[in-house]
């Protein structure tokens, strides 16, 4: 009996062992995964050689207009473009390395530019990290920039909606990210720079304003092209947006 008893001490002692250590390698893969998430959005919000998009754009526009740039206004970060960063930096006393980042962004006076990414360095919104927040603005500015305002809250709210659904991921990089989800991940132009305007959707929608009352899909009936989602259960319409359940 008492040698029974050791055995199921021990086996219990090395089942909480076991236990612990795979909590323990969970809870490490999910910080790794959240720092993978923000490395991938700083990757994104700073522009360096090869970037490209309206941000790009903006910071040639600006160079141009004060001198230090001659080339193109066509939001391609190329060669000239590094130049006229560089050459910028050193004017303004910054790290001359020709990367806009936060310090350059304050520089140039881009000042969305500059507060979203010290957001996404800084910490958490509302339950969500920093980089989420990101990452649904850039869903919303690449969805539904020409939406009004209340339709581009109503498009953070269906990712939110879905993250919280059993029925799809759990995270906002999982949801935004799943295969043939959103038509702005399959041509690219989610890698686009959000607007002030798209930032404050997503707050709005991370802060609980749901305009569509608990819509998971959403498409424009003019263009959509997938004949099931024509059977979801409409909730209501905003913009050119069809909300469905």
């Amino acid at each position: 009996m008492k040698h029974s008893l050791k055995r199921g001490v021990a086996v219990l002692a090395l089942a909480c062992a076991v236990t612990a250590s795979v909590g323990a390698i969970g809870a490490t893969k999910t910080a790794q995964t959240e720092q993978a998430q923000v490395e991938s959005v700083l990757t994104t919000a700073v522009l360096r050689s090869g970037s490209s998009g309206g941000e790009v754009k903006e910071v040639q526009r600006r160079l141009k207009q004060w001198g230090y740039y001659t080339g193109k206004v066509d939001g391609v970060f190329g060669k000239a473009t590094k130049n006229a960063v560089i050459a910028f930096q050193k004017k303004n006393g910054l790290t001359a390395d020709g990367v806009v980042g936060k310090a350059t962004y304050k520089a140039l006076g881009m000042n969305s530019s500059y507060n979203a990414l010290a957001g996404v360095q800084s910490g958490t919104t509302g339950g969500f990290s920093s980089a989420d927040v990101y990452l649904l603005a850039k869903t919303i500015y690449a969805e539904g920039r020409g939406e009004p305002y209340t339709g581009q809250v109503a498009i953070g709210a269906v990712v939110l909606n879905r993250v919280r659904s059993n029925q799809f991921p759990n995270s906002v990089s999982g949801v935004v990210y799943q295969k043939h989800a959103f038509t702005a991940v399959s041509d690219g132009q989610i890698n686009l720079t959000p607007n002030d305007t798209a930032m404050r959707a997503a707050k709005d929608a991370i802060n609980g304003w749901d305009p569509t009352g608990g819509a998971l899909y959403y498409y424009n009936p003019a263009i959509a092209t997938s004949a099931w989602i024509f059977d979801r259960q409409t909730i209501t319409v905003i913009g050119k947006h069809v909300f469905a359940i």
